[in-house]
């Protein structure tokens, strides 16, 4: 059976959704730094920011896809393997979000609110200075078999935009959550949330293993 027949439009794109929010909910420094714009600059601050790091993880989504593209034949061979491998990585990314304190990384707030372009441009470098990205995506990609051999461009093209959206969504929900609770959203809140996702993350990926050892698919 070849990858066409295995996979469908609306496979990659809920695959490609999931990835997208998996990867941008984690509340890191950009994670961070966007929900402080937007308590302090409003809302579309925040927003400009989520789509600076959504920009960025693209970029490593495409690094790791086309890195990955190079290992057809170890995909093809050790496709169950690779997802109980991907969802192990996930399982401890999960863990150590749980376990961080995002309020860390909390920064002095300036009087200035700059522009929406210079507030993007900051957001896109604050999340491509950290290339260890690229091991999320691999286990994501790892996970949901999202990078297959011989997949078709437009199926590609497709996966990556999912990527996207479920990123913009994430990022979209979160400035709309804080903007409304912004009275009563406070350090203790981000502290909170980034535990939230955590436990979401964790479980998500239990399930994951579980599923890959029994020869089943998430999707």
């Amino acid at each position: 059976m070849n990858w066409i027949e295995q996979v469908t439009i609306l496979d990659l794109l809920v695959k490609g959704f999931i990835v997208g929010v998996v990867v941008s909910a984690p509340l890191g420094p950009v994670g961070v730094l966007c929900i402080q714009r937007t308590l302090n600059k409003g809302r579309w601050f925040g927003f400009v920011t989520g789509l600076g790091a959504a920009l960025s993880d693209i970029c490593y989504a495409l690094i790791t896809g086309y890195g990955m593209s190079f290992m057809d034949e170890l995909i093809l061979k050790h496709q169950i393997f690779l997802q109980i491998v991907g969802s192990v990585m996930l399982l401890a990314f999960g863990i150590y979000t749980f376990r961080s304190n995002p309020v860390k990384s909390l920064r002095p707030t300036s009087a200035n609110r700059g522009t929406y372009l210079h507030n993007f441009i900051t957001a896109f470098f604050v999340t491509f200075s950290n290339p260890l990205i690229i091991f999320l995506f691999i286990g994501l990609f790892a996970r949901f078999s999202f990078v297959m051999p011989g997949s078709p461009l437009g199926f590609q093209l497709v996966g990556y935009l999912a990527i996207i959206i479920g990123a913009l969504t994430w990022w979209f929900g979160i400035t709309y959550f804080v903007n409304k609770v912004r009275t009563r959203f406070n350090v203790r809140g981000i502290w909170i949330l980034n535990r939230i996702i955590g436990v979401v993350v964790i479980i998500a990926s239990i399930i994951g293993i579980v599923l890959a050892i029994a020869g089943k698919s998430l999707s």
